[in-house]
Order: structure tokens, then C-alpha cells, then sequence
């Protein structure tokens, strides 16, 4: 390989500094030349600052939504009649000058225009609170007995609505945290379904050709022509409305994941094109693999950095029509609790004049589809580190 195609202008990589285990200049700067795959991707993609800053927001949400009992301060269903709509209560760390977390309670007053509740924080009232404190037991991945959770209030009959409350008195922070759980997993499970599909009916196609391939390509093309808003209103309103939340969050996730392998089966496509002529695919056919074999063994594996790279970028997708079907009322449905269905809240005027903490799930939504599309960016670009 010439000095050119190792240099940091033909690869856009900035090699790993030298070592004192690798004092040989001319080695180090070699490493380049007999790197896996994995590692060239893995070089370049953390160069990408906007790409591993989104790759660690995206893990953490993640995590927090695999731990959302440590992290919710309150189960998702805990109602009080008495805080509808109650403003959000500032968490003060200091008091007195000393380390001692606390958030200052409420009082009602009455406006005599509207004749309505008004809620005031009442600097005099201190509820203190604790990191690392005990609340409400629950299972911790579903293994683990305990009633650690990571803020709960001192005293378990005060109040604490870090974000506010929602018409039902409920903790919007707690009820986003467990939200992150349905939402996100339904990108994932939806992407899982959609990498199947578009592999399998997509390495067909480009691997066969003929009318196999005519056939899987007229069925993309007759999907894609199909606008998305009134095809998930038809499909979501063909559920039945006593049907239980489980199956609902089922059958939306199916829904989702028959609409959305069309993409990736393009890109199988024309990769399989390209590859089918390729010596080792030849090599494989000759040595006596089957098609089977030959697909999954051997061509699928040699582009899989782009398919990883494309199911990234497919998740926001996801995350997106969900939150969309749900706050239409066409996906999930409450006791279900995502972004979506608690975006419902916020279809009112008085949601939007008097209760704009209602829309924290939005800004969620934001965030992760945010931090995904630089992670998938970041991904796409550094999956063939020589380009």
C-alpha cells in the first residue's frame, strides 16, 4: 500500500499516538495497514464529537429506561387529587449553607377571575429530600427485591414534583422516565423486526434477481407510495378498543416494523449487486455453500457496518411514528405510559397556557431523536473508514 493511502488525508483518521510499547515509527504508522474493520470504524467514529456525544446520551437513556424504578421517584400510576396541575418545585441542594437537598412546598389560592386553584411555592415550607433513599419497593430488572431509588423525599407524605404534575396529580419526571422504557424499546424491537425483513426479502432480491427481484421491488414501491399518516390511522383504528395495553404495544410494534424495512431493503439490494460477482462470493459458491449460507456467512457479514449504520438511523424513525399514533389517540393507550400517550395531556388550551410542563415528554423526544440521528451520522460515515 502506498504512503498516500496511508495518510491521514486519504483515510480522514488520525492514527493512535505512539506508545513506549510501539517505539518504531514506521510500525506505528503500519498499525493502519493491518487493523480490523472494527477498529478503523472505531477510530474514526470517535473523532466524530457530535456522534460520541450523542452515542453516550443515547446509552444513558437507555439505561435509565432498563432502571426506571431506581430512577422514578414515584411509581407511574400514584394520583393525587389534591396537586392537579401542580408547577414544578425547584430542587435547592444548600440550606443554611449546609449540604441538605430540599424543595419548597405549595399554597392554594384562589383566583377570584377564573375561580380556580392556583398553586404557590411557598418559600417558608422546606420538604427535605434524599439521594439514595428508600421509597416504594419494586424489582430491579425484574431480579432484584429493593426500595432504593435515586431521590425520594425525607418524608413520604410530602410532595416532590421535580417537573410538575399532570392533570391527575401524577409526577410528569416519573411518568417520562417509565415513558423512556415503552418508547424507546418500541424503536428497538420495531428496528429489530425491520433488519429481519429487509435482510431477508432484500438479499433475495438483489441475490436472485429475475422476477423474484421484480416482484420484491414492485411490493417496496407500492409500500412507499402508500402516505404514512393515513396508513397507521387505518391500521392503529383496526384494532379492537378493548383490546388489552400488552397487545396493543404488540401489534403498534409490528405495524411499525412492516412499514419501515423497505429502506433497508433497498440498501441490501443493491449491495447484493454489486457482491454477487465478487470473487469470494464465487470462491464460497464453488466450495459448495449453499445460497443460505453464502448470504448470511459471507455477504451480509462484509457490509454489516452500513446496516448497523442504517438501523440507527432508523430507530428515531420509529420513536417518532410511535409518539405520533400516541398522541393522536391511534397508538398507545393509557394505563400504557410512552411519550406519546403523555403528549396527550397536552392537546388543551389550558395545558398550553397554564401547564407548559406538560410538554417535558416533547422535549424527550427531542433530545433522544437527536442524539440517535448524530450516533447513526457518526456511524454511517466512519463504516467505511477508507472513504
Amino acid at each position: 500500500m502506498s504512503d498516500y493511502w496511508r495518510s491521514e488525508a486519504a483515510t480522514g483518521m488520525t492514527i493512535p499516538e505512539a506508545t513506549n510499547s510501539d517505539p518504531d515509527p514506521l510500525e506505528h504508522e503500519s498499525r493502519i495497514d493491518v487493523a480490523p474493520q472494527w477498529k478503523l470504524t472505531w477510530w474514526k467514529f470517535r473523532q466524530n464529537r457530535l456522534a460520541v456525544i450523542g452515542a453516550i446520551i443515547t446509552i444513558l437513556i437507555y439505561f435509565v429506561a432498563g432502571t426506571a424504578e431506581f430512577f422514578a421517584p414515584f411509581p407511574s400510576e400514584v394520583v393525587s387529587a389534591q396537586h392537579t396541575y401542580a408547577p414544578p418545585q425547584p430542587l435547592h441542594l444548600f440550606d443554611n449553607g449546609q449540604l441538605r437537598p430540599f424543595v419548597n412546598g405549595y399554597t392554594v389560592e384562589i383566583e377570584p377571575e377564573a375561580m380556580r386553584r392556583v398553586f404557590v411555592v411557598d418559600p417558608e415550607v422546606k420538604y427535605y429530600v434524599r439521594f439514595f433513599g428508600a421509597g416504594e419497593p419494586y424489582k430491579l430488572l425484574g431480579l432484584f427485591d429493593t426500595d432504593i431509588h435515586l431521590i425520594v423525599p425525607e418524608d413520604p407524605d410530602a410532595t416532590m414534583y421535580l417537573l410538575g404534575a399532570d392533570s391527575l396529580g401524577r409526577d410528569v419526571l416519573s411518568r417520562m422516565i417509565y415513558g423512556a422504557r415503552v418508547s424507546m424499546s418500541v424503536g428497538l424491537l420495531g428496528v429489530a423486526i425491520s433488519f429481519i425483513l429487509g435482510i431477508i426479502l432484500g438479499g433475495i432480491s438483489g441475490y436472485y434477481g429475475g422476477w423474484v427481484d421484480n416482484l420484491i421491488q414492485r411490493v417496496i414501491e407500492f409500500l412507499r407510495s402508500i402516505p404514512s399518516i393515513p396508513l397507521w390511522m387505518g391500521l392503529a383504528a383496526a384494532l379492537p378498543a378493548g383490546m388489552p395495553p400488552l397487545q396493543v404495544y404488540f401489534f403498534i410494534t409490528i405495524i411499525l416494523s412492516f412499514l419501515g424495512w423497505t429502506s433497508l431493503a433497498r440498501v441490501v439490494r443493491g449491495r447484493f449487486l454489486a457482491l454477487r460477482t465478487e470473487d469470494f462470493v464465487i470462491a464460497a459458491e464453488l466450495d459448495g455453500n449453499s445460497r443460505f449460507r453464502t448470504i448470511w456467512r459471507h455477504m451480509v457479514p462484509s457490509f454489516m457496518s452500513h446496516i448497523i449504520a442504517s438501523l440507527t438511523l432508523a430507530i428515531p424513525g420509529m420513536i417518532l411514528a410511535e409518539t405520533s399514533l400516541s398522541f393522536l389517540g391511534l397508538g398507545l393507550r393509557s394505563p400504557v405510559v410512552s411519550w406519546g400517550v403523555l403528549l396527550q395531556d397536552a392537546q388543551n388550551i389550558r395545558a398550553i397556557s397554564s401547564a407548559p410542563w406538560l410538554f417535558w415528554p416533547g422535549v424527550a423526544v427531542v433530545i433522544a431523536v437527536l442524539a440517535l440521528n448524530f450516533m447513526g451520522d457518526g456511524l454511517r460515515d466512519a463504516a467505511d473508514p477508507y472513504d
